[in-house]
């Protein structure tokens, strides 16, 4: 026994309405879709800001900002002590003080420049072709002076390294 056939297409069910999408999806896509530029001049603003904090509170009085972890811990000077009272006094117009609590930061100021000022340029007008990497000598040779800075700010025969030695007692 056949039967007939119809010449209707048969009934398909609605379609589904879409999964809902997970909050990392919708964050990545947010992320996606914001301009290059966000990410460089949202951190100068926030770099701004905080020496504008630096500026009007003084992190030299006790108790305001938290203690170094590594000079609670170990009681001896890590690379990076010293930076928010140099930062502080820098804007205060105090150079010669400022060099004083961290040389390193001074050292390294003119590279941490160059490459924010690459970052945001290459940001607002991307390169053709895709950037160089850092040399892996410049790499070895930063970790070098990071880690010989560390050393010897530590030993007597270099406290003037210490944050707050005068680096020239005469002035």
């Amino acid at each position: 026994m056949s039967y007939p056939q119809s010449s209707e297409p048969p009934q398909s069910s609605p379609p589904a309405p879409p999964a809902a999408r997970s909050l990392t999806d919708r964050v990545g896509n947010r992320l996606r879709a914001l301009h290059p530029a966000v990410w460089p001049v949202g951190l100068g603003v926030l770099g701004l800001a905080g020496a504008t904090l630096l500026h009007f509170v003084d992190p030299n009085e006790p108790g305001i900002y938290p203690t170094c972890p590594w000079l609670l811990l170990t009681g001896t000077f890590c690379p990076g002590c010293g930076t928010m009272r140099a930062i502080a006094l820098l804007t205060h117009g105090e150079i010669l003080a400022s060099i004083s609590m961290n040389p390193l930061l001074w050292l390294l100021a003119p590279y941490i420049a160059w490459t924010y000022g690459l970052w945001l340029y290459r940001s607002v007008r991307p390169p053709k072709s895709p950037p160089k990497l850092t040399p892996g000598w410049f790499l070895w040779l930063f970790l070098i002076v990071v880690t010989a800075h560390w050393v010897l700010r530590n030993l007597p025969w270099f406290s003037f390294l210490a944050p707050g030695t005068p680096l020239f007692p005469g002035w």
